[in-house]
């Protein structure tokens, strides 16, 4: 089979891999129908986060289960599912409690970029459609391995609800569905920041009331004006540089919260948030938690998140994926093997 491997910063290429097996009683083999690049992704293709050897790459997918160990019984081959970019069991005492993200026997994926996938913990992290889903959903079914799923839990973990006022900060993929999961839950001032034309669209989409263009100090001031002159009851933090951070700092109101999901780079502005009385509470999506709630919602298509995928090419061209992200040429690239068969 085929997938992406990142060997340096710039360079990822469309290589050949072993096909994964089964080699735990738990694990799943799927072929991969869809699968993306994440903002994540782009530490490592920037530089940001080390690439210390050649290495499988990707941690979104949705795909067809071609294979099931002794042990799983939840999905079965043939089945069409989704799983969250953090494996879990959903049987330890975290997952009990909803903190999938932190399942106390967690495991990894290696790459998921690719033709198939071994899907470890299969019984608790995969989650299957009703059928065969319709072609024009595997886009929204994709963005619940993480966009989706991250962006819910940024404004379940600020108590986004309906008297509250939100601010969003960035505007990828996450933010977006960061949005979206805003009016979802009921909010009814949802700010985005956003200073491209393309991504100001889909927010406006997907329900933001504003739009808020500038940054820093001026975009600061634009929240304030939008919010009684205080900032946001809730502020969703979707960037993770210490410059959105201080962004968020300075955009929620005293006695506010930050969803902060960011993956972090940089420093977090403590004393700020302490004379603030801000909480501050987010961190990896517990996506298990989220699925099969955010899956009923894409498949009564009341929501349509796979809209943030404004470029889809063939796996093969993976590198040009990367490529476009970084370059802002594109909000979030979908990659499909060649091999299709739904």
């Amino acid at each position: 089979m085929y997938g992406a491997v990142i060997h340096a910063p710039g360079d990822v290429r469309y290589e050949e891999r072993d096909e994964p097996t089964i080699i735990e009683p738990t694990d799943a083999v799927i072929r991969v129908v869809a699968a993306c690049v994440c903002g994540s992704d782009l530490w490592r293709y920037r530089g940001i986060s080390p690439v210390p050897q050649p290495t499988p790459i990707g941690h979104e997918y949705c795909g067809v289960v071609e294979q099931v160990g002794s042990a799983v019984t939840t999905v079965k081959p043939g089945d069409f599912v989704v799983g969250g970019f953090n494996p879990c069991d959903n049987t330890c005492a975290a997952c009990r409690k909803g903190a999938t993200a932190n399942c106390l026997n967690a495991a990894h994926y290696s790459g998921c970029q690719a033709d198939k996938l071994r899907v470890p913990l299969a019984d608790g992290t995969l989650v299957a459609t009703p059928g065969m889903p319709d072609e024009d959903l595997i886009p929204s079914i994709l963005a619940l391995s993480d966009v989706m799923c991250t962006g819910w839990h940024a404004a379940v973990s600020a108590g986004v609800g309906p008297s509250t006022t939100v601010a969003v900060v960035g505007d990828g993929a996450v933010g977006l569905c960061a949005v979206l999961a805003a009016v979802q839950l009921g909010a009814p001032v949802v700010i985005a920041m956003s200073r491209h034309e393309s991504r100001q669209k889909v927010a406006t989409t997907f329900g933001a009331t504003h739009i808020v263009a500038e940054r820093d100090e001026a975009g600061i001031a634009a929240i304030k004006a939008l919010t009684d002159g205080i900032g946001a009851d809730c502020v969703l933090e979707c960037v993770g540089t210490e410059e959105a951070r201080a962004q968020a700092s300075g955009s929620v109101r005293v006695g506010g919260n930050i969803g902060l999901v960011g993956v972090p780079h940089g420093d977090l502005p403590t004393d700020q948030f302490f004379w603030k009385n801000v909480g501050i509470k987010g961190g990896p999506a517990n996506c298990r938690a989220y699925l099969p709630h955010l899956l009923e919602l894409v498949l009564a298509r009341t929501i349509n998140p796979g809209i943030v995928f404004d470029l889809e090419l063939p796996l093969s061209e993976i590198a040009e994926a990367y490529a476009a992200m970084d370059e802002r040429r594109a909000i979030k690239s979908l990659v499909r093997p060649v091999v299709q068969g739904v």
